[in-house]
């Protein structure tokens, strides 16, 4: 099995729901959600409702009954996949990713595998990712990234000597029309959640997918977003963001069995945001694509952001830059 990626980290922060402070812990999931807990108690800060999911129509198959809704906050991305779902910059376009769709078997969240392949949104990476969150120990605020990146998850029965399972499990990127993504904009972005309310504040797109050669094309100029994971870290100030590049079609190593992808750039950058309202207040180039989260540190008077770049095939660097 090729572990893409791994969940989030838990993310500590103090809020106050109703008048009552709580020490809460915020876990971000690759479901897009948010799961709150009082962490003293481990108490849900918010009821999370067990709901009816789809059953599995693979022979044999027994997939359980019910899954865990958190009532707040609401949802960071894209759950399931609808026909409005479908990226729709034009209605030839949006025809082309119907016709895609309809080769697969496709429905709400948590619908399970299948012989035909199932349309998983959000995708193997989230959602919600290892990137993680930032919180805003000031004002409760959490602002987390999020992209849509759709996967096709199926099972088959084993080739011989492969497995002494009846089925065995397979995924992989499932791509859009003319080079397009599948899901419509924002393809990446950044979503600040007040704590203290559960409430989404604002959404913002990150990164430029107005610059894939297909959307290009087109004549669209504005910001879409790149569907690739971002970081982001708050000061008492601002919001800092950096987002990586994209990956290659994963490939087996010479003479080995694990598959590997390279990392590839995509007009690295990065992003200072007003924290409050999620406007942009300067963009900075950088040689290439973050790997990796900000942080921040003081050193002869000055505040700077420092984060890896690179990786697979491209120079890993780590680099500094002022404020």
């Amino acid at each position: 099995m090729w572990d893409y990626d791994t969940p989030a980290a838990p993310n500590l922060i103090d809020i106050t729901v109703a008048g009552t402070l709580i020490k809460a812990v915020a876990q971000v999931t690759k479901q897009a959600f948010v799961y709150v807990f009082d962490r003293a108690t481990g108490r849900p800060v918010w009821p999370i409702e067990e709901q009816p999911v789809p059953a599995s129509s693979v022979p044999g198959d027994s997939a359980w009954k019910t899954q865990p809704f958190p009532t707040k906050p609401a949802p960071i991305d894209m759950q399931g996949l609808r026909d409005e779902d479908l990226i729709d910059l034009t209605p030839e376009i949006h025809k082309e990713a119907m016709d895609i769709v309809a080769n697969y078997d496709h429905g709400p969240l948590f619908t399970p595998p299948s012989l035909r392949g199932t349309i998983l949104v959000p995708g193997i990476a989230g959602g919600g990712n290892w990137s993680g969150a930032a919180v805003d120990p000031e004002t409760g605020m959490l602002y987390v990234g999020t992209h849509r990146v759709p996967f096709v998850i199926s099972v088959r029965k084993p080739r011989l000597g492969e497995s002494s399972y009846d089925f065995v499990g397979e995924f992989r990127y499932l791509p859009g029309p003319r080079g397009l993504p599948l899901l419509k904009p924002p393809f990446g972005s950044l979503v600040a959640i007040d704590m203290n309310s559960g409430e989404h504040r604002w959404r913002i797109p990150v990164g430029r997918g107005e610059l894939i050669p297909a959307i290009s094309q087109l004549g669209i100029t504005k910001r879409l977003g790149f569907p690739g994971r971002s970081w982001a870290l708050v000061t008492k100030t601002v919001l800092i963001v950096v987002q990586s590049g994209y990956f290659s079609t994963p490939r087996l190593q010479p003479g080995g069995t694990r598959r590997i992808a390279d990392l590839n750039n995509f007009d690295p950058h990065l992003w200072v945001y007003d924290k409050t309202s999620g406007e942009m207040l300067a963009e900075i180039p950088l040689p290439a694509n973050a790997a990796g989260a900000p942080i921040t540190y003081i050193a002869g008077g000055k505040q700077y952001i420092a984060f890896p770049v690179g990786g697979g095939p491209l120079l890993e660097e780590l680099i500094a830059v002022a404020l």
